[in-house]
């Protein structure tokens, strides 16, 4: 591992943590020669995992789209970057469990909406319908009336 700072590759491991979900080990390191102490995250790698799109294009899992795809239906809403990530992590758990190599797209947004649901409400929304493919307000209409959440009327 390169030091952010100095760019040297001898440093040593202060401190290693697992992740609550158990995918992940994130370590402090210090450069061992200019002393900058830096984080560092350790993933599985998911060689080999295809996506089959709706079109029916087949293209490699890329873990940092799905991220991308659910930071953007959070942003500005109180969902916080570890609960983004577990998400994630949930949902490639789920359909490596349930696919082998070739994951319909389908399956990923479904489990990501289905999560997403239980997280933020609006978030939901946001990354509905983006992945239905909303064409009219109609369509967002009808998806937060199927929330069936009601707010409390002000009387």
């Amino acid at each position: 591992m390169r030091c952010p700072k100095c760019t040297s590759i001898e440093d040593k491991v202060m401190d290693s943590r697992i992740s609550k979900e158990g995918s992940t080990i994130r370590r402090r390191r210090e450069c061992l020669e200019c002393g900058h102490r830096y984080s560092t995250t350790e993933t599985v790698l998911r060689d080999g995992m295809v996506v089959i799109k709706r079109d029916g294009r087949r293209e490699e899992f890329d873990r940092e789209k799905l991220m991308h795809a659910v930071r953007a239906a959070c942003h500005k809403r109180p969902v916080d970057l570890e609960q983004i990530s577990m998400l994630v992590e949930d949902v490639i758990d789920s359909v490596e469990a349930q696919f082998d190599t070739e994951i319909p797209s389908r399956a990923l947004g479904q489990g990501v909406m289905q999560r997403l649901r239980n997280i933020d409400q609006v978030s939901y929304v946001r990354f509905a319908s983006v992945y239905k493919e909303f064409r009219d307000v109609t369509e967002f209409v009808e998806e937060i009336s199927a929330l069936g959440n009601p707010k409390p009327e002000n009387r």
